[in-house]
């Protein structure tokens, strides 16, 4: 399948000087980054801790119409 992207000039002329040195083609360099990076990802996608402040906090549960309503208190609103 045919495709465009767009590189960086130098990651580019790295990646030709690569291929040169290699004695293969542009693309073979491409598709084996692009396979080991595939390869060697981890399986569980990254997940941001949860760092929330116990308690509960300035707004507590509230709904979102409180919420808007603590917003603009005092404010005319």
């Amino acid at each position: 399948m045919k495709t465009t992207v767009e590189i960086t000039d130098s990651l580019l002329e790295q990646a030709k000087q690569l291929a040169a040195a290699r004695s293969t083609t542009l693309r073979q360099i491409i598709e084996e980054g692009l396979r080991n990076l595939i390869e060697t990802r981890p399986e569980q996608p990254f997940r941001l801790r949860d760092g929330s402040f116990g308690g509960k906090g300035m707004l507590g549960k509230k709904t979102w119409a409180e919420i808007r309503d603590e917003i603009y208190k005092g404010r005319g609103a």
